[in-house]
């Protein structure tokens, strides 16, 4: 089986626990205007590999991975994109004994079987936000997938880290916040979230894309914005940093 893929790197806790080999895929269906990423939108950028090819560049990590308590971790892009894909690497995954971990947006979650959700060991869900109407404005996409997917996953007990980017004047509404985080509290598979502060670290790719970066002249947010978001999500008993 082949998919596309953009790029693969070695991260540690961001992706999932320990030391993860991370395996960026080409193609997402979302357009969020605070993407770092805007060179794996489309699968057309990507080069075509095969999953042999994959689990044997996996395989060069592996005593590594292990030894650092790791795993793999595929991304994006949107891997429920290329669900077939992505389902094979992370079964190959599995049965070699690798921790797994899927990282998306949720936007796709009818694409993921029960078959490949049980070959994930964690799955890092991108909340962008509780709010209907600014969710679409921020994406181009719809929220009711999202949380209909995390739904399924807690009835399916798969463990989960909400992944949160904390955008001034898009994604710090206090109200929205607390939707989100009384929605997450009622889930018992939720593990953690994490508050992302916006960063414009993926300016350079519009440069050198040609296209505008939307939220170039958007504050960063400050601490003490952080410390509040935060704070609300552990109201809720939210483990969340």
């Amino acid at each position: 089986m082949t998919g596309r893929i953009h790029s693969w790197d070695l991260s540690t806790g961001v992706d999932g626990p320990g030391t993860r080999f991370v395996l960026f895929v080409s193609g997402c269906p979302l357009r969020c205007l605070y993407c770092a990423n805007p060179d794996t939108w489309h699968m057309r950028d990507g080069r075509q590999a095969t999953v042999d090819e994959i689990m044997g560049r996996i395989e060069k990590y592996r005593t590594f991975i292990q030894a650092a308590g790791g795993g793999v971790t595929i991304s994006g892009g949107e891997p429920l994109l290329q669900a077939g894909f992505t389902a094979e690497i992370l079964h190959r995954c599995k049965e070699t004994g690798l921790h797994t971990a899927l990282d998306t947006s949720g936007f796709l979650g009818a694409r993921a079987t029960d078959e490949l959700l049980a070959d994930t060991d964690l799955v890092l869900l991108d909340i962008k936000s509780f709010d209907i109407r600014a969710y679409q404005k921020l994406t181009g996409g719809q929220l009711a997938p999202t949380l209909s997917f995390a739904t399924r996953l807690d009835r399916l007990g798969v463990p989960v880290w909400i992944r949160y980017v904390l955008v001034p004047g898009w994604t710090d509404d206090e109200s929205a916040v607390e939707g989100l985080a009384a929605f997450l509290a009622g889930k018992g598979n939720v593990e953690r979230v994490d508050v992302l502060p916006f960063h414009k670290l993926g300016a350079g790719k519009y440069e050198a894309l040609g296209i505008p970066f939307p939220l170039r002249d958007s504050p960063t947010p400050d601490p003490a914005l952080v410390t509040r978001v935060c704070q609300q999500f552990r109201a809720h008993g939210l483990r969340a940093d």
